[in-house]
């Protein structure tokens, strides 16, 4: 379970100012310099805070010398990115074909009607966050899960059950 820091725009500059200026990171062209350099910021960010609130693209576009639009729809293209901190446990659950053929779908049924929430959701309480994932590479395993990191192969929704009530 990862401890982030709360959120502190002098410190987010300060983690952006450490990958130097964007001229050169990406080629000639100063536009993909920045792009280049906006994704490890960004993880950077999150890394940190846990997530990558909004009012952190402002200071990431300025000093890349990209639009604020460019960082938002990075932040938005890419689902790994979030806007929150997660929960004090993340759950991510396949939803690849493999998994659904084996019975994925009624593990997460149960596991929403469990903790109440929805996908990229946490619970009122803090202590999870649920987020899809689409193959984790344990196919053979399914349905698949990742808890805290950690894989869950087979997973049924009594063993799901039994996870989240650990969890709380």
């Amino acid at each position: 379970m990862a401890h982030y820091e709360p959120w502190n725009a002098d410190r987010a500059a300060s983690i952006i100012k450490g990958f130097g200026p964007a001229q050169g990171a990406g080629g000639d062209d100063p536009e993909t310099s920045g792009q280049t350099l906006a994704l490890p910021i960004l993880h950077a960010l999150q890394h940190t805070f846990g997530c990558v609130p909004a009012h952190a693209e402002p200071l990431i576009a300025a000093h890349l010398n990209i639009s604020r639009a460019d960082v938002h729809g990075i932040v938005s293209f890419y689902h790994e990115f979030r806007r929150t901190p997660p929960g004090r446990h993340t759950l991510r659950l396949c939803r690849a074909e493999a998994c659904q053929s084996v019975g994925s779908e009624a593990v997460a049924e149960t596991v929403h009607a469990v903790l109440g929430i929805d996908w990229h959701d946490t619970t009122a309480n803090g202590a999870v966050t649920l987020e899809p994932v689409f193959c984790l590479g344990l196919c053979a395993s399914g349905p698949a899960a990742l808890l805290d990191g950690q894989p869950v192969g087979r997973l049924t929704a009594e063993r799901a059950c039994a996870l989240l009530g650990d969890l709380s």
